[in-house]
């Protein structure tokens, strides 16, 4: 007699099934009506362990095929008193034995993405930043406009001997006591940390020691890159406690670049969404809602004036939501630019690093530090990034699709970016979106995250994450088991069609411009691995917004003036034109310098 757990004897039958990518039984086991310990342990009874005919016929309404017995019969390997001698037992021993292998997360797959097209030229970009002329005004009396000002400005003033590194560094360590704990926007704050690195950059500025435009300027970082001997906890309660060993790429190449960090960022749980172990992370414009995700903390503390700028990730959504929910500029760099050697592996083909910040050509300065070729990440690009900000506007061409901006979904604040955009004196054109199969590419994040986080499934300690939903990744990561390898190829095999079909699209103008949700644009770009840029376009009166309908949003029918983007995409390796067109139209809309009510 079996004296298991009915529910932790269910879940490893549910998992011998998926060893064989499903089964009838093991979607029973899953179904809604199913869900009880004693219906789970019901269901059970007398199950047979065998591999058999059934079995497979079960296993082909998962996957849309349809074998014939003689055929089911032979890929049991003969006949089916023979069959656990046959070909799946073979296969099973080799799935135990591969599990049993220690794999880090840190290790990508054999086969790695790459956005470039065999046949197109890229062009070449030296490592240069020029900004935009313009007169800087001196500095302010008072430490909240200090905050609020821009990177570019806090440059200037510690160059002219205004304001010091370890001044800026205080200003902003005590934004952060005084609103951290209710943005819930930082996993972990590094005073000692951010003053040493504050007093250094001091002492080398006074010795004209000047490391880059990044010198002095105080940052968050998405807690899920590492920093040596300091907590990196993914946002998740089964990594509450990492501790990593040593500084992921990116938080070298600030901390070499001269940045000061300030401490650790919040992010959804293993990047989704904004709850995380400690709460959620909340929106500055209104803390009855959440900040979104999984960037959330970077666009709260960014937002809130808690720091000069915040270091995001996207996979899918990541900058350009919480950007637009927090009123920021959030650049989601071409795949590859930026190493993600020490960063949390979600999908090795997405997973892209970038910066969030107050004013489009901040980000400029700060992906000039980011990007840079690294032998160890299997997806980096070596591909300079060049930005002129004297460049005109004139000189470009923007597209945008119509149909966009059709429909009484459609924003008036994207309808008046779009006049905005008229305005700029570039070349605007009508252009079209090829209907795509966006969807069909999409199985990638599932299916990777899944082979990411598998220890956690296997061993049920994906129970521990906060969010048990059916979106939220415990769920996805066990539906991902049930997705074959051959239909996972043919999608990686369509995203090639995809990707050139794209190429065409966005060959005909220089920056494509449109809402920022609404269209298929965010998904597209994001498997396509093209660069955009989200920025703030103006304000709407609203009512408190759900994400993903957690219990934990305070929500009520009180209005509340909140920010809203609009985003610019660009061909691959073109952020330098995606900057120029967003610091235009930044200037023409004139709604950058509000700032929360909460401060």
């Amino acid at each position: 007699m079996d004296t298991e757990d009915p529910v932790m004897l269910n879940r490893r039958r549910i998992l011998y099934a998926a060893l064989l990518g499903g089964g009838g039984a093991a979607l029973a086991a899953c179904s809604p009506g199913n869900e009880s310990e004693t219906e789970a342990a019901d269901i059970w009874a007398g199950f047979d362990e065998r591999i058999t005919e059934r079995t497979l016929a079960e296993v082909e309404k998962i996957f849309g095929i349809e074998f014939s017995e003689a055929e089911r019969r032979q890929i049991l390997g003969g006949a089916v008193e023979e069959a656990e001698d046959g070909y799946f037992a073979g296969q099973i021993a080799s799935l135990k034995k591969r599990r049993d292998q220690d794999i880090p997360i840190t290790v990508a797959p054999a086969t790695s993405f790459d956005p470039r097209l065999p046949g197109i030229d890229y062009g070449a970009q030296e490592n240069t930043l020029t900004l935009f002329p313009e007169e800087i005004a001196a500095i302010p009396g008072d430490a909240e406009s200090i905050a609020f000002a821009s990177v570019k400005q806090q440059a200037r003033w510690m160059t002219s001997g205004q304001i010091s590194s370890r001044e800026l560094t205080e200003i902003y360590l005590e934004r952060i006591e005084r609103y951290g704990e209710l943005l819930e926007c930082f996993v972990t704050v590094t005073p000692d940390v951010a003053r040493a690195q504050a007093d250094q950059a001091d002492r080398e500025r006074a010795t004209g020691q000047v490391r880059g435009p990044l010198h002095g300027i105080p940052y968050g970082v998405k807690d899920l890159l590492d920093t040596k001997g300091i907590r990196t906890s993914w946002g998740a309660e089964p990594y509450r406690d990492r501790i990593a060993t040593s500084d992921g790429a990116v938080v070298r190449r600030l901390q070499d670049a001269g940045a000061v960090m300030l401490g650790k960022t919040t992010l959804g749980a293993l990047a989704w969404g904004d709850v995380w172990f400690g709460g959620e992370t909340r929106n500055p414009w209104n803390p009855k809602e959440g900040a979104s995700g999984s960037s959330a903390g970077s666009g709260s503390a960014t937002a809130a004036g808690l720091c000069s700028f915040g270091i995001g990730t996207e996979t899918l959504g990541s900058i350009i939501s919480p950007s637009d929910r927090n009123g920021l500029s959030g650049l989601r760099p071409t795949f590859g630019r930026v190493s993600r050697v020490g960063a949390m592996a979600l999908c090795w083909s997405l997973d892209k690093i970038g910066p969030m910040c107050r004013f489009t050509e901040d980000t400029a300065m700060v992906l000039s530090v980011l990007n840079g070729y690294d032998e160890y990440d299997s997806g980096s690009i070596d591909m300079g990034f060049a930005y002129d900000g004297r460049k005109p506007v004139r000189d470009l061409t923007i597209g945008y699709d119509p149909s966009w901006f059709e429909g009484d979904e459609v924003s008036e604040t994207d309808k008046a970016a779009l006049e905005a955009l008229g305005k700029l004196g570039a070349t605007i054109r009508e252009i079209t979106l090829p209907d795509l199969p966006v969807d069909e590419i999409a199985p990638a994040l599932n299916v990777e995250s899944a082979a990411a986080f598998e220890e956690l499934t296997l061993s049920g300690r994906d129970d521990l994450l906060r969010r048990q939903i059916d979106n939220a990744w415990p769920n996805a990561f066990r539906q991902a088991r049930y997705f074959s390898a051959v239909d996972y190829l043919q999608a990686e095999r369509l995203r090639r069609v995809v990707m050139q079909d794209t190429q065409k699209f966005f060959a005909a103008v220089d920056v494509v411009f449109g809402p920022s949700f609404g269209t298929p644009m965010l998904s597209l770009t994001n498997y396509t691995g093209q660069p955009s840029l989200a920025l703030r376009a103006g304000f709407e009166e609203i009512t408190p917004r759900p994400l993903f309908n957690h219990p934990e949003n305070d929500t009520d029918e009180t209005l509340h003036r909140i920010p809203r983007s609009v985003s610019l995409w660009a061909n691959l390796f073109e952020e330098g034109k995606l900057i120029t067109v967003g610091r235009a139209l930044e200037a023409e809309l004139g709604v950058v310098n509000e700032r929360p009510p909460l401060v």
